[in-house]
């Protein structure tokens, strides 16, 4: 017997592709996909590409999903593939046994129920009974055209309406009750619809089929907003509202936000703005499956909750749920509506402001990191004992990273937010002969102090210029990044010859998918002759430049040497990162701006980068 299609599906969906496949491959990132080189058969040029959920060579033809990848790189039978992949997601096989073929043959069932509900609503929404609904939308500006793309519907008031409508489809009360439609008789009070008077919206699931519906009601009676119950195919901590359409946009447009909102509505006037990929959770607060989801449409989701304190602290519980699973290539980051001094939400501020403003607010979305500083220094009070705690919370926030690359980064991005908060916040001190109460006192005798010798230019410029070209000599995968500005920095004869001589070879290593090695850039620079310039920098002593740096740190430490020798240059590069970044969100054009906004800080504090390693 089969596997029930149920927990495939479940299985692939936890199941990213890319890191399972960048076990045995080097993967690059393309566009919203990742490409290298066929583990199936030789190639010099990468023709191999994984997707979200499967993979394919144009070179050789192999392709498949993630059970079939498994198979055929580790040569597993498919129940022993699906094993392997089932215990790292958590998942449980199930036996596949009729009972289980009975299970899959009843929620196909619960689908076709559900459509012909979808069906039901419809026609009602049109009919004489659904002109309270169709007012209603068209105050939200949703006319006939919009309503239809979105499938919205009207659940009339009669207790037993669809019931009854469904009935003469030959579909029966037990099978409405499966599906999360109706109530069962219950003592002396009769079955009856589970939605009546309100406003429907069905909810689909990744692939687009109906797995449950909400609906609104349009008077005074709670919950305004109602959710079905949950059913063997509705499962409230993983169904996101237009979740569908969100991932189609995703796929063609590699460039399309992914908006996690509140509300259906807020989804429907966003997509009919020219913003497919909001989505919006169920009622509930963002859950560790919900993200894993988001994260598998976008590197990057936008978070956008409404403008008032609940959803600033909706943003704040999913941006700490978020923080353990946060990786260089996998964030969030946060548009905030409003400040948190209204009720402004994305529906209102769409149809106020236009599509324009809102692209704007989503430019100017808060990283991660500035965002949950954001939150707690917020929530954190006044006083000596408030910062303390403050400066606990936003190291143990940064200690939930997982990533080992990232948690320190992190970490020094919020203590950075922490100390320069304290000196803007400094009170300034008293005029010297002045107690803090005001009493004048006797002035402090001046104490003479030993003339500081004048820093000679000329070795200043030697000891920076030793300093970059040591950084690139020992992490050659930063000459990419920075060929274009390090090509026109001035730099002394013998550090200039060395930067010429590596990026030439770097320009030759241009194809390769394994990255650039330093022992054969070395070997490369003594061979072009260049052994009496290359030994001059590698005495040199550098934090930096050490084997084991963290790369976030390399790359802030040659900006901060760049900026020292360029500092007009050092801005250009930080202004265009900076417009990239708005352009083009993903982990590379963050890091870069990171690593340039850190050498900016540094450059404006005087720092050297020579104290502690000359």
């Amino acid at each position: 017997m089969a596997l029930p299609a149920h927990f495939l599906e479940e299985l692939r969906a936890r199941t990213p592709m890319a890191p399972l496949v960048a076990r045995r491959v080097k993967l690059a990132r393309a566009g919203r996909n990742w490409r290298g080189l066929c583990p199936f058969h030789q190639e010099k040029s990468p023709s191999f590409h994984v997707y979200d959920n499967g993979f394919h060579c144009f070179g050789c033809g192999a392709s498949g999903d993630a059970i079939s990848w498994v198979m055929q790189t580790q040569g597993l039978e498919f129940m022993e593939a699906v094993a392997a992949l089932a215990a790292e997601a958590g998942l449980d096989v199930p036996e596949p046994t009729p009972r289980a073929a009975e299970q899959a043959r009843a929620r196909a069932d619960i689908f076709a129920v559900l459509a012909a509900a979808q069906e039901s609503f419809a026609r009602h929404l049109a009919q004489p009974e659904g002109a309270a609904g169709r007012a209603y939308l068209a105050s939200r500006g949703l006319d006939e055209a919009a309503c239809a793309r979105h499938g919205l519907g009207w659940a009339p008031e009669g207790r037993e309406t669809l019931i009854r409508d469904l009935a003469g489809l030959g579909i029966e009360l037990a099978q409405l009750v499966e599906a999360g439609l109706a109530r069962a008789a219950d003592g002396e009070r009769p079955a009856a619809d589970f939605f009546f008077a309100r406003v429907t919206f069905p909810i689909r699931d990744r692939r687009g089929r109906i797995i449950g519906f909400g609906a609104r009601t349009l008077g005074d009676n709670q919950p305004k907003y109602l959710n079905g119950p949950e059913t063997p195919v509705f499962a409230k901590r993983r169904a996101l509202y237009g979740l569908d359409r969100a991932r189609e946009a995703a796929r063609k447009e590699k460039n399309n936000n992914i908006i996690v909102v509140e509300g259906y509505l807020d989804v429907i006037t966003l997509a009919e703005a020219g913003f497919p990929g909001a989505v919006a959770p169920l009622g509930t607060a963002l859950t560790e499956e919900h993200l894993a989801e988001l994260w598998q449409l976008s590197p990057m989701p936008v978070l956008c909750f409404d403008g008032d304190a609940a959803g600033a602290r909706a943003a704040a519980r999913a941006l700490e749920l978020a923080l353990p699973q946060l990786r260089p290539d996998r964030s969030l980051r946060i548009a905030r509506l409003g400040g948190g001094k209204g009720k402004e939400d994305p529906d209102s501020f769409v149809r106020a402001k236009g599509a324009a403003a809102f692209a704007d607010l989503l430019e100017q979305a808060e990283s991660a990191a500035d965002a949950l500083f954001g939150f707690m220094a917020r929530a954190a009070g006044t006083g000596v004992e408030a910062r303390a705690a403050l400066h606990k919370r936003l190291v143990e926030a940064a200690a939930r990273i997982e990533d080992r690359s990232l948690g320190p980064e992190f970490r020094r991005a919020l203590l950075d937010r922490f100390f320069a908060d304290r000196r803007t916040s400094r009170p300034e001190r008293p005029p010297p002969g002045r107690s803090g109460a005001g009493r004048l006192q006797p002035a402090a005798r001046p104490v003479p102090l030993p003339p500081r010798p004048r820093p000679d230019p000329e070795s200043a410029r030697l000891a920076r210029a030793d300093c970059l070209t040591l950084i690139l000599c020992r992490h050659p995968w930063l000459l990419h990044g920075v060929e274009e500005a390090l090509a026109l920095l001035d730099l002394p004869g013998p550090h200039a010859r060395l930067r010429d001589a590596m990026l030439a070879w770097a320009d030759a290593c241009q194809n390769r998918t394994e990255p650039l090695d330093t022992a054969e850039l070395l070997a490369h620079l003594r061979q072009v002759g260049l052994e009496a310039e290359l030994e001059r920098v590698l005495v040199t002593s550098l934090r930096y430049a050490a084997p084991d740096a963290m790369p976030a740190e390399v790359e802030a430490g040659f900006w901060h040497f760049f900026g020292l020798m360029n500092p007009g240059r050092l801005e250009a590069e930080w202004m265009a990162a900076t417009r990239d970044m708005a352009q083009h969100v993903d982990p590379a054009s963050e890091q870069r701006l990171v690593a340039l906004s850190i050498a900016r800080a540094k450059l404006r504090r005087g720092e050297t980068g020579l104290e502690t390693d000359l």
